[in-house]
């Protein structure tokens, strides 16, 4: 447990440091900003989900619906024209209960107030009739985007 919270502090870390705010060219100050899921930059639907996209700064942060009976494999999958999921994902879990196995067999079960750190390979499906919501602050820049 240790060591996962341990990874966990320094992805966030890094998403920080990373992702430093716009500075006022006048000024050369930091300048705040805000966005809001109400009014995303892009919305991408795929079955059974959407995505909404928003952009702050440098970064693009995503939340996912996912709808009962969604599967990776089976809604994404025809999209990314990939064996498993390649996106790494830090995510939020928000609501309903995610599984995801990852291509080694591990599995893991997110339920709401879980934070989970993905690398690429997995498939990922919703269990039970809530909806699965995520916000993912790593890997959907190119989550289900036609090619």
């Amino acid at each position: 447990m240790k060591t996962i919270l341990f990874f966990v502090l320094i992805a966030v870390a890094t998403l920080l440091l990373s992702h430093r705010p716009k500075s006022n060219p006048a000024t050369g100050m930091d300048t705040a900003e805000l966005k809001s899921f109400g009014k995303p930059d892009e919305i991408r639907e795929f079955p059974k989900g959407k995505l909404e996209l928003i952009k702050i700064s440098n970064a693009t942060i995503g939340r996912a619906t996912f709808q009962p009976g969604w599967k990776w494999s089976e809604s994404v999958q025809p999209i990314a024209k990939t064996k498993s999921c390649e996106a790494p994902h830090f995510q939020y879990h928000v609501s309903g209960v995610l599984m995801v196995k990852m291509d080694d067999g591990t599995i893991l079960e997110c339920k709401p107030g879980d934070v989970s750190l993905l690398p690429s390979g997995h498939d990922a499906w919703v269990v039970g009739t809530e909806p699965a919501v995520v916000v993912d602050f790593q890997g959907m820049l190119d989550y289900a985007k036609k090619k």
